[in-house]
Order: structure tokens, then C-alpha cells, then sequence
């Protein structure tokens, strides 16, 4: 099948030969590799790493692995078990860790499994940082220690609760409201770790469950990336439950979809809209980040309370790297993904539930009244397949030139603002592919924009 190496890990599929698929010899050598590159952080001390996993047929597999490496390294464990994404990341933080490990291929089929590497603040390591693990996993002079300085499996824990107490804590959740609204709710969590913290969450809101695929058997019920095609199940049970809303996450949690009460999505693009106005509502304006594939919804919400709104390249250590910099008071990515420093820094789809709720609760409205009232946009996107031999980055230089005296961006790929419409083309880091995205205020126009650049570079191309 595949193994990707990236800066922020490895993934693959399980099985199959060494270097081509996540082994578990491909399992052990990036996991001493993330090791090794702690250590050179730490010297002369003692670490403890973190491990979380969620549902995947292949998780205690590759926990197992994972853990067995670190120790065999020198590491202490601290092993939190089936946890989300952002329950690890929170992990580390608040066990004053010195990094990470998460196993989880997030909405990627059963077959995978990858390995996320965190730094000490729980977040993704840097570019750097990625880069100097991928080089090191190449090394094969590297000496394990001796018996007595192997590490020890320190602690074994759930840390769900934990995660779940903490949201609830936060000053922008109001429990008490949410509670007297006593919601009807669907969840779907594809039957990974969202089943176990999802419906405890909402539970603790006062909210009615009614539980979908939140089993945590690893056996997807249905493809996991959370879109309108994947999601008719939920759509039919939110209808048919008389439900006031559906919740969508993803097998680590770190992505959110709502549901809406008349079986139509709400638009994973427009979850981060809906809870950053909320949060600009409450603080009376504010900061705010998206990456440049996400919806300009944002930042019309944002500038309405008053604040300012800043575009980061794709990836969400992209994403936190920028929301530091601007002094974001939320952020995140249009894949559902909600960021909120008060909390961490990481996508965390428990707290992007929370604040929902809470906005929500205090509105008196339906869903669908509630994304009437959201700026309307619309995506469209596609992808041109090129051959090996042309230049990508050649062809967007050559669009960025011929649209110079539009608004271009270029730290990711060129995205093109127009006045009511804008156009991101990236190319893939791993085939040669130009990404077309689009938006505009109805779906025919972004598609019609969608097919007037993909045009453009065909013809750049002579394909």
C-alpha cells in the first residue's frame, strides 16, 4: 500500500513490507528517531512521554510498539490509553510532559494507523523539528541503553474526564444554560474514541443522547472523514429522532460536523464561523486565524465585532504559529477543526461543542435559522493531475504573475482574492497535483471560477 513520512509523522497503511507500509520495524525507528531528537532537547535528564491512542483496529498494536520503544530509549511512559487528540495534547500539557506520542490516522480508512509527535506544550513539532526526526530515522548507528537506565511505564490513566471537567470549567461554557435548554442530540463518532467522550460531554450538559456508531470497535460504520456524503445515517436519525441537532467527529476527535435539525448539514466549513462569533460576541471583538483553504466567513464575522482577521498557510502548526503571533483569541481550520487558546492549542472538537451549546443555548433558534444568518459562501473544490515532468511551482508563479494586481498571497502555494471571490491553487507535496479551491456567494459562480483557473492552467500546462 503507502507509508507517508511527513514533518509532524509518519502514517501508512499496517502490514505489508518495511518502508512501503507502517511495520512495526517502520513503527520502532521513527519512534526511537522522536526519541532521540527529545533527548537532544532534554540533555542529561530523565523524560516522560505521553501515548494516547484511539479506536483503530491497529491501536494497541501499535501502542503497544510505541511504548515498548520509549521505554527501550530511556523514556518514561505516561500512557492515557484510548484518548482523542486533543485529550493527549492536553495530556502532556497538564502532566507537564516532555512530548507526545498520538496514535491515530484521523479520518484516514481503517487500514491506517500514524504516529502525531508532540513537543512539550502539546502541540505538533515544528518544521525543523520534523525534518531532524525523518533524518534521524534514516541513521542506523544509534546505541539503546543499558538495562539499568531503560525507562519504566509510569502511570496508566484516563485522561477523558479529565479533558471533559476542564471544557466544562472553561468561563465561556455556561453549563447551567445549556442544561435548561435540555437539547435532543444525535452523535455519530464512527465508532472510535469520540463515542466515549462525545455522549459523556453532552450528557454532563444536560442533553438527551441518542448514540450512533459510538462503540469504540475501530470497525468504522462508514468512510470517517466527516462530509455531507459520508453522513446520511445521522441525517436520516436527526429527522427521524426529532432531534434539535447531530454531532459529527472524526476517529481522533480533533474534527467537528453539526447536524441540522431538518437532516441537512450545517457546513463543517461554518463550525469554526459560528463558535468564533461566539466568542467575538462575548469578548467584544478580538483576533482571529484560519488557514487560506478555509472560509471567508470568518473573517467577515471577525471584522463585524470589530476585530482583525489573519490567513495562515495549511497545517495546523501553521495555524498556532500565526494565532500566537496576532494574539488570536480563537482560530483554527475549515475542516471543522476549532482552536481555543484558553483551553490549548490544538483542534479540540470537545470544546468546539461546548461553546456551541453555549451560543446556542442563548439564542432561542433552530439551526437552520441560526446558517441563515452566517455570511452565505460557497466552496468548490477540485484537483488537476499533472505529469511528473512539468514544474508546478513554475505553473503558479506564472498565474501569481498574471494576476498581480489582484490582492495574492503566496506563503502557501497562491491564493487570489477577488471581491467576492477568491481562488487557492496548491500543489501536493506527495504526487504532481494543483489543488483548486474556490469560494463565492453561490455555488454555481465558485464553480464556474473553479473551472475558469483550472482551464487557465491546463493551458499554462498545453495539457
Amino acid at each position: 500500500m503507502t507509508l507517508i513520512k511527513s514533518i509532524s509523522g509518519i502514517r501508512g497503511t499496517i502490514g505489508g513490507v518495511q518502508g512501503e507500509n507502517l511495520t512495526p520495524i517502520d513503527v520502532v525507528k521513527f519512534t526511537t528517531a522522536y526519541a532521540r531528537l527529545m533527548a537532544e532537547r532534554n540533555p542529561d535528564r530523565r523524560m516522560r512521554i505521553v501515548v494516547g491512542r484511539d479506536a483503530r483496529l491497529s491501536g494497541e498494536l501499535v501502542a503497544n510498539l510505541v511504548i515498548g520503544t520509549l521505554l527501550a530509549t530511556g523514556v518514561d511512559v505516561i500512557d492515557v490509553g484510548l484518548c482523542t487528540t486533543p485529550g493527549t495534547e492536553m495530556a502532556v500539557i497538564t502532566k507537564q510532559a516532555d512530548g507526545g506520542i498520538i496514535i491515530t490516522a484521523s479520518h484516514n480508512p481503517r487500514q491506517w494507523n500514524a504516529l502525531k509527535l508532540l513537543n512539550a506544550a502539546g502541540e505538533f513539532l515544528s518544521d525543523a523539528e520534523g525534518k531532524r526526526v525523518l533524518a534521524m530515522a534514516e541513521e542506523v548507528d544509534y546505541h539503546y541503553p543499558a538495562i539499568d537506565a531503560i525507562g519504566g511505564l509510569i502511570e496508566q490513566s484516563d485522561y477523558n474526564d479529565e479533558h471533559i471537567a476542564r471544557v466544562l470549567a472553561l468561563p465561556a461554557v455556561d453549563v447551567e444554560a445549556v442544561r435548561a435548554r435540555r437539547f435532543r442530540v444525535v452523535v455519530d463518532a464512527v465508532n472510535s474514541v469520540g463515542g466515549v467522550v462525545i455522549p459523556r460531554l453532552l450528557r454532563e450538559l444536560g442533553c438527551e443522547v441518542v448514540e450512533l456508531n459510538c462503540e469504540p470497535t475501530g470497525e468504522f460504520a462508514h468512510n470517517p472523514e466527516p462530509l455531507a456524503e459520508h453522513l446520511t445515517e445521522i441525517a436520516e436519525a436527526v429527522v427521524r429522532e426529532k432531534a434539535d441537532l447531530g454531532v459529527v467527529v472524526d476517529p481522533d476527535v480533533d474534527r467537528l460536523a453539526f447536524m441540522m435539525e431538518n437532516g441537512v448539514m450545517f457546513g463543517e466549513e461554518y463550525t469554526l464561523v459560528a463558535v468564533a462569533k461566539y466568542i467575538l460576541e462575548r469578548n467584544g471583538g478580538g483576533n482571529t486565524v484560519s488557514n487560506l483553504s478555509s472560509s471567508r466567513a470568518l473573517r467577515d464575522v471577525t471584522e463585524a465585532a470589530g476585530g482583525s482577521y489573519a490567513a495562515a498557510a495549511v497545517g495546523e502548526v501553521n495555524v498556532v504559529e500565526k494565532m500566537k503571533q496576532v494574539g488570536a483569541v480563537i482560530g483554527g481550520e475549515g475542516n471543522g477543526g476549532v482552536i481555543y487558546p484558553e483551553l490549548h492549542y490544538g483542534r479540540d472538537a470537545l470544546v468546539g461543542v461546548a461553546l456551541f451549546l453555549t451560543w446556542f443555548a442563548g439564542l432561542g433558534k433552530t439551526m437552520t435559522q441560526l446558517r441563515g444568518e452566517l455570511p452565505a459562501y460557497f466552496a468548490s473544490k477540485n484537483k488537476i493531475a499533472l505529469t511528473p515532468a512539468i514544474d508546478v511551482d513554475k505553473v503558479l508563479v506564472e498565474v501569481k504573475g498574471r494576476y498581480a494586481g489582484e490582492n495574492v498571497t503566496d506563503i502557501d502555494g497562491v491564493k487570489i482574492d477577488f471581491a467576492d471571490s477568491w481562488v487557492h491553487l496548491r500543489k501536493s507535496n506527495t504526487e504532481p497535483i494543483i489543488r483548486v479551491y474556490t469560494e463565492a456567494h453561490s455555488q454555481a459562480e465558485a464553480d464556474a471560477l473553479a473551472a475558469r483557473f483550472m482551464d487557465e492552467i491546463q493551458q499554462i500546462c498545453n495539457l
